[in-house]
C-alpha cells in the first residue's frame, strides 16, 4: 500500500486472516462462523468478512442487524447470524436481506411469530441458550418446551441451536464441561422430539482449542481468527498470526545535550548527548500515556521518552543511529524479526 498519504495507520494482511480461517477449521472439524462484529474487532469488517468466506467460513456472525445488512450491501451473500437483540420492529429486514436472527427470550419469540402473521416469506431462527453465562439466553429448564412451540409456528424456520461459555479460555475451571452437559442433555431432549436444528454451535475461540466436544457443526472463531490469545492459559498455535500492524512515521530527529527536558513537565531529562526522535503519534490515537511504551524502528526497539503527547511522542534513538525522518515506525506488530504483541501493549 502506498502509506504516504497518512500519519498513522493500520495494515491488515488478509492473506493472513485466511490461513486463520483455514486452521481454525482444521482444528475444528466444522463449518466456520467468522465473528466480524464491532467493525471486524476493528479491523474492518466487510474486508475480513470476504477473506473469511473465501478461506471457507460459511458463516459471518455480528452482534446487530446494521452490521448484517452493511455485510450485505458490501456484496457479501454468505450465511450471516445475528447474536444479539433485533427489534421486533425490524424482522421485514431481516427477510430481506436473508440474515438469521437470535431467539434467547420467550416474550422476543412471541413478538416475531405475531409479526410473521402479517408477513410473507420465512424467517430464520437460531434459539440460544443461557448455560451459564448469564448474558442473553433461554433457561435450559424452559427452553424444551419454548422450542417446541416455536417450532410449530408457521413462517418461522429454527435453523440453529447455540450457546456461549463463560470460561473456556481457562481449561481448568469446571464450568466449561457443565455447560456442555447442560447443552447436550437439551439437545437429546429435541432429538426425543423430532426436532433436529440444521446447526449446532458453541465454541469461541477458547472452546476451538481446548474443546473438541464443544465443536457440533459450526465453530465461532472471533478473537483468535484476528491472531490474539483468548487468555494467557490459551495461547494459539504458532500458524495462527496477528494480521495487524500500527505504523507511524518518524518526523523529526535532534541531538540534545545532556540535562535537556524532553516533553510537557520534563518528566524525562538526557543523561548524556542523545538522539531523540518525534513521530506523528500520541494519545488522541490512543496511546496510552504510560510508563514503559516503546517502537520499532528500523527493527531495533526504541524506548518512549517523556509524557505522551496529543498527537506526537518522542524515542529515544541511541541504538539506532541510521534512523531518519520519514522512517517507518511499528507501535504494535512486526519490524524485521522483531515485535511488539498486542499482549506486551496491554499489560503496560
Amino acid at each position: 500500500m502506498n502509506s504516504n498519504g497518512f500519519s498513522a495507520w493500520l495494515e491488515i494482511d488478509l492473506e493472513v486472516i485466511g490461513q486463520n480461517v483455514r486452521k481454525l477449521q482444521h482444528i475444528g472439524q466444522a463449518e466456520v462462523m467468522a465473528i466480524v462484529k464491532a467493525n471486524g474487532y476493528g479491523h474492518g469488517a466487510a474486508e475480513i468478512a470476504r477473506a473469511s468466506v473465501e478461506a471457507g467460513a460459511t458463516w459471518l456472525g455480528v452482534a446487530r442487524l446494521e452490521e448484517a445488512i452493511a455485510l450485505r450491501r458490501s456484496g457479501l451473500h454468505c450465511h450471516i447470524l445475528v447474536l444479539g437483540y433485533t427489534s421486533p420492529d425490524r424482522v421485514t429486514e431481516a427477510i430481506n436481506n436473508n440474515i438469521c436472527l437470535t431467539i434467547y427470550d420467550q416474550q422476543i419469540g412471541q413478538a416475531y411469530a405475531q409479526q410473521m402473521e402479517h408477513l410473507g416469506g420465512g424467517l430464520r431462527l437460531h434459539i440460544k441458550v443461557d448455560t451459564g453465562m448469564g448474558r442473553l439466553g433461554i433457561s435450559p429448564e424452559t427452553a424444551l418446551e419454548f422450542i417446541e412451540n416455536l417450532s410449530r409456528r408457521p413462517n418461522l424456520t429454527i435453523e440453529g441451536i447455540f450457546t456461549h461459555f463463560a470460561h473456556a479460555d481457562e481449561p481448568q475451571a469446571p464450568t466449561t464441561g457443565e455447560q456442555l452437559a447442560m447443552f447436550d442433555q437439551l439437545l437429546s431432549g429435541l432429538r426425543r422430539d423430532g426436532i433436529a436444528p440444521r446447526y449446532i454451535h458453541s465454541a469461541n475461540s477458547a472452546a476451538i482449542l481446548n474443546y473438541p466436544k464443544a465443536h457440533y457443526d459450526l465453530v465461532r472463531p472471533g478473537i483468535a481468527l484476528y491472531g490474539f490469545p483468548p487468555s494467557p492459559e490459551t495461547t494459539l498455535p504458532n500458524d495462527i498470526r496477528p494480521a495487524l500492524t500500527w505504523k507511524t512515521r518518524l518526523t523529526s530527529v535532534s541531538t540534545f545535550p545532556a540535562g535537556h527536558g524532553i516533553s510537557y513537565g520534563h518528566m524525562y531529562h538526557t543523561r548524556a548527548e542523545e538522539r531523540i526522535g518525534s513521530i506523528a503519534f500520541g494519545y488522541a490515537d490512543g496511546y496510552r500515556r504510560v510508563d514503559g511504551n516503546v517502537a520499532l524502528v528500523r527493527g531495533k526497539r526504541a524506548p518512549v521518552v517523556g509524557r505522551v503527547c496529543m498527537d506526537q511522542c518522542m524515542l529515544q534513538l541511541d541504538d539506532v543511529p541510521d534512523a531518519a525522518i520519514g522512517d517507518e515506525v511499528v507501535l504494535l506488530g512486526c519490524q524485521g524479526e522483531v515485535c511488539i504483541t498486542a499482549e506486551e501493549l496491554a499489560d503496560r
